[in-house]
């Protein structure tokens, strides 16, 4: 059976436990549960803290595992990243009183409070800032300054609300983007590699997940087109070979089918209005299997768990017919 461990809490263990589900997953009714079998998928998920989650996959304990980015780099496990899951966007930050007016080379000499030591001491090595000293914290981490205990921290920021409450802004570039990752192990030359059948069942599992996250990034559009204007509304929507292409009883008129793309949808349909199509209706989508290489996803990470040798290839036609427009 597939172990696969999700975050206990937080954002990325809602977000992630929602996607779990749109991929076809039970998931726990309790936020006590430590564990949750699911039979008909072949799947025991491990509900972990987010931190830790780089670690278990990597020692082999957990076949795939979902966590943040920035907790994969600080933990320094030797895991790979095999899809991105556009949630848990964030970014990794030094933060000083907005009083201050500091830069980052202001941070020399200075006490930095973090969560992640190991990425502030690489970037301040990195930088060739010598830090009076790098303090680490569990959490909480603004009120370090409030409390004298530091002079500026580094910590993830999403919105910066936190930041400010506490009078505080972010100085320099980001040190790291995150957001919420599948890793698998990097094997070690002591590890027994995988079965056949958990390769596989890693890449089916994969292969669900990149299919919720690229429904999430398009939607189905469905229209009535005139066939005077039908080559126009194809450039318009292209589709990835082309679009669904359907006659309709009433003469001179098509209905058209294609994917595009979420933030592109209201300007696509103003196009399609404007040559007379009619009927214009989205559809959300939930998953799908019509993802091809270069549209994200396992193939284009290094280390991806590759497909097994009698799997589809998502090059197939059969798996790719559904268009996918939006320029």
């Amino acid at each position: 059976m597939l172990r696969v461990a999700v975050p206990n809490k937080g954002s990325l263990a809602e977000e992630a436990s929602r996607m779990l589900r749109d991929a076809g997953y039970r998931q726990r009714s309790d936020s006590r549960d430590l564990s949750l079998h699911d039979r008909n998928n072949g799947v025991q998920f491990f509900y972990l803290r987010p931190k830790d989650i780089a670690t278990y996959v990597s020692e082999g304990q957990l076949h795939l595992g979902i966590t943040g980015h920035d907790l994969t780099e600080e933990s320094s496990a030797s895991v790979n990243e095999v899809l991105k899951l556009g949630f848990g966007n964030s970014a990794f930050r030094y933060a000083a009183p907005i009083a201050k007016g500091w830069t980052v080379q202001d941070l020399a000499g200075k006490r930095i409070a973090t969560s992640f030591p190991r990425l502030v001491r690489a970037n301040l090595a990195q930088q060739r800032i010598s830090a009076k000293d790098v303090i680490r914290l569990d959490g909480a981490v603004e009120v370090s300054i409030e409390l004298e205990v530091a002079d500026a921290i580094a910590d993830v920021v999403s919105t910066g609300r936190t930041l400010a409450q506490h009078g505080l802004e972010p100085i320099g570039d980001p040190i790291l983007e995150s957001e919420a990752v599948i890793v698998d192990r990097n094997a070690k030359f002591d590890q027994q590699p995988d079965s056949v059948d958990i390769t596989k069942a890693k890449y089916r599992f994969i292969e669900r997940l990149r299919g919720v996250v690229f429904a999430r990034q398009y939607v189905m559009l469905d229209y009535d087109c005139p066939q005077v204007v039908q080559d126009e509304a194809v450039q318009i929507t292209p589709g990835v070979q082309s679009p669904t292409v359907a006659p309709l009883s009433l003469d001179g008129w098509v209905a058209v089918r294609s994917m595009v793309r979420r933030s592109r949808v209201n300007d696509v349909m103003d196009e399609l209005a404007d040559l007379g199509c009619t009927g214009i209706v989205t559809s959300s989508l939930q998953s799908c299997r019509a993802v091809l290489p270069g549209h994200g996803g396992v193939s284009s990470m290094p280390g991806a768990t590759p497909p097994p040798a009698e799997s589809p290839s998502s090059s197939d036609p059969a798996v790719a017919r559904m268009g996918v427009a939006g320029r």
